[in-house]
Parts: structure tokens; sequence; C-alpha cells
């Protein structure tokens, strides 16, 4: 049976994604800060299913460790890893305070690194995937987003180098690069920022609606499978044709 971290597990992408690989067969580790919300997501996902919760916050280096030995210690292996971790701030750069820029980055970067780094050992005895999850603003530029930006840019350029890196050891890595998704993260955004819309934000898409967590976590799964084996160092947009206009 495949095993499968998942950094930011508790909520939106990472939860549908967990959710996803449970009906596939998988055994799934899902990881995030908050106790209550893990207890919650394993309610949600079924607490006969093949799933635990492993308390951790990815912006610190020894958490990301521990949540990666953590999987192997209580599934036996680790084949996939999704890093879904990740947080939204979005402000014109003169208003970014260094904090905020040091806390984008903790996050969205180098915890994403951290997690491959302390999976490959594992993943290389398998061998497994990584799927990592960027952003539509990890490949175009967005308004007022400037910082967000840059680390989901880095998580893109860090995916296709680290693939090359891995493939000698048949090691896929491959990220998705969503857009707006309806999840929690959304709803704050649009709490955070009463002037933004959901039907004005639809208008952005080709296909005139936002995504569901779902459809992101059905591309990470397929990444994930033998059915993408000979996929590597791919940035995928699940992103309603937005990247394309």
């Amino acid at each position: 049976m495949n095993t499968a971290l998942i950094s930011g597990g508790t909520s939106g992408i990472g939860l549908a994604t967990a959710a996803v690989l449970l009906d596939r067969g998988w055994q799934v580790a899902v990881s995030g800060r908050d106790e209550a919300k893990g207890e919650a997501a394993l309610q949600q996902l079924g607490p006969e299913k093949a799933v635990c919760y492993i308390k951790g916050d990815v912006s610190r280096d020894e958490d990301c460790r521990n949540m990666v030995d953590e999987t192997v210690r209580r599934f036996g292996s680790l084949d996939g890893l999704v890093t879904s971790a990740g947080i939204y701030e979005q402000g014109l750069l003169e208003n970014v305070t260094p904090d905020e820029v040091q806390q984008l980055f903790a996050v969205n970067v180098y915890g994403t690194i951290s997690l491959c780094k302390y999976a490959l050992p594992h993943l290389r005895r398998r061998p497994g995937s990584i799927v990592t999850v960027s952003s539509d603003a990890g490949l175009q530029g967005n308004i007022a987003c400037s910082v967000y930006g840059a680390t989901k840019g880095a998580v893109v350029a860090f995916t296709k180098s680290l693939a090359l890196e891995a493939a000698p050891h048949q090691i896929r890595v491959n990220c998705v690069c969503p857009g707006d998704v309806e999840t929690p993260m959304l709803e704050k955004q649009l709490r955070d920022h009463p002037d933004m819309e959901r039907e004005t934000m639809k208008e952005q898409y080709p296909l005139y609606r936002l995504a569901q967590a779902d459809e992101v976590a059905k591309a990470i799964a397929f990444l994930l499978s033998e059915d993408a084996s000979f996929i590597t160092a791919a940035a995928l947009p699940v992103d309603g044709g937005l990247t394309s206009w």
C-alpha cells in the first residue's frame, strides 16, 4: 500500500488531496499547525481509514524532519510527498513589512525545501514521487502580490531543478499551479479585502468559475500515480485557462 505525507493537509487543497488518495487506497499522513483542525480533518476523512495527523509547522526545519520521520514510523514507508502548506498575503510592495516577507518565504519556500530534503532518502527506496503546490502567480505576474508571487515562482524553479537532481533515482518531481480555489484561504482573502467579489473573480477565467479543491486534488493524485510515470519537472496549470489569456 502506498503512503503519502501531505503538508497543509487539514484544510483546502491538502485535505481534498488526502480524501482522493484515501479513496484510491493510499495511506495518508496529514500535517498542520492546529491540533483541533487536525482532529476535525481526521473525522471528516473517516477515522476508520488509514490516515493520521501529525502536528507541525513547515516554517520550522525540525518540524519538517519530524513530519517525515513520523510518517515513516507510523506507516513503514513513504511513496509520495505533497507540499500543500502555504500562506497568502496581498498588498502593494511598499506596504509589505519585513516580517511578512520572511514569513511568506519561511512557509511557502523554505518549508517546501525542507520537506523535500528529508523525504528524498525515503523516496529513493520505493522510488516515490513529489508534488509541490505553486500558483498561477508562480507563472505570471499578479497585481498586489509581488512577494507572494516571488515565493510561488521560487517553488516552480525549485521543483524543476529538484526533478533533474532526483531523476537518476527514478523520483519524479512536479508541481501544480492552481488559480483561485474555493477554500478557507479564499474565504479569508475575501473577508480581508471587501472590495473583492467572487463574481468579479470568476470573470477572469475562461471557464467563468473558480476551481473546487477536489479538482486540484485529482491533478495532484494523477501526478503522484503511475499514470504519470513519464512526467517530471512539469508545472501544471490547474487554473481554468487563466494563464492562457
